[in-house]
């Protein structure tokens, strides 16, 4: 155990804003704050157990390459499957970094949270190998297919805590830092200009068309242009979707924030980033960078008082 008090850090889900947890950690650790356990939702338990396994220094670097064109190579179309995507280029490039990595080998105590599919309990996953819990964790139900896990159907755990610190609360730290990118999302202030999603999803279908020619019976192809195309008489359905995503984390965040506060905050300004962004991962770490600057003054205090 360190010499000075014990510190918890919860990070919370937020599909593509998660890269501002890359910035979190940096600046705590710089900061002398480097935490004692790591707990993470979806993109939060991603950027967390790659930090817990000494690999955040690859993450960062493949997430500041990002592309449209990358992105759209990630997306390995699924059908028949239990979801869009198959998810398994992804989880390829995760194992490549955390290899056979279990819980029990990391460099500090890791948690993530998943949903139980069948029942919509809550699921903390603290054993076994770290890839399958970090798979579970971010299974957007209908995106990617569920993962079977201790024969237990499970989904992204920012359907029920979006920003786990009751998980962190229960490791008994003495200050409990929190990391929720939901806090400006809905209702964004003056300054801020709210996420638009639409660039990538023209780039992505654009990236579709080159890859495709116009071949328009390729069922690839007619999702693609189903999912991101203009909709007949409203939104397109992407865009539909990512906004109820995006009142459903906020909702459920505030809920959760609102029974089990952390003790420190971190709410960085993240509104102009869209869930889909995850091109835009250098602004997006300085985000989170800017807003854990911001709390360090907060952080002393707590350490001092809590203590």
């Amino acid at each position: 155990m360190s010499a000075r008090p014990r510190i918890v850090l919860a990070l919370g889900g937020g599909v593509a804003r998660g890269w501002a947890h890359i910035g979190v950690i940096r600046t705590l650790v710089s900061a002398g704050y480097a935490p004692d356990v790591v707990c993470g939702t979806s993109i939060g338990a991603v950027v967390g157990g790659l930090y817990v396994a000494d690999k955040l220094d690859e993450l960062e670097i493949w997430a500041r390459s990002l592309t449209s064109r990358s992105i759209f190579g990630l997306l390995d179309f699924s059908f028949g499957g239990s979801g869009l995507f198959g998810g398994h280029r992804l989880a390829k490039l995760l194992e490549a970094q955390v290899g056979g990595a279990c819980f029990d080998t990391l460099n500090r105590p890791f948690a993530a949270v998943a949903t139980e599919l069948e029942t919509g309990r809550e699921v903390w996953l603290r054993d076994g190998a770290l890839i399958d819990a970090l798979r579970a964790s971010y299974a957007l139900p209908g995106v990617f297919a569920p993962v079977k896990y201790d024969g237990r159907w499970l989904v992204d755990g920012a359907l029920v805590n979006p920003c786990p610190t009751s998980l962190a609360r229960s490791y008994g730290g003495h200050v409990v830092i929190a990391v929720s990118l939901h806090t400006d999302v809905i209702g964004a202030p003056d300054d801020l200009t709210p996420s638009d999603d639409a660039p990538l999803l023209a780039a992505l279908h654009a990236e579709a068309a080159k890859a495709n020619g116009n071949n328009w019976i390729r069922p690839d192809r007619l999702i693609l242009q189903h999912l991101f195309g203009p909709g007949r008489d409203g939104p397109a359905l992407s865009t539909v979707m990512l906004n109820a995503l995006n009142i459903l984390l906020d909702r459920v965040s505030r809920a959760r924030l609102a029974g089990d506060p952390p003790d420190v905050l971190i709410a960085p300004r993240i509104a102009p980033i869209g869930l889909l962004e995850f091109n835009r991962a250098a602004e997006t770490i300085e985000l989170g960078a800017a807003a854990t600057r911001d709390a360090l003054p907060y952080i002393r205090h707590a350490l001092q008082k809590l203590t």
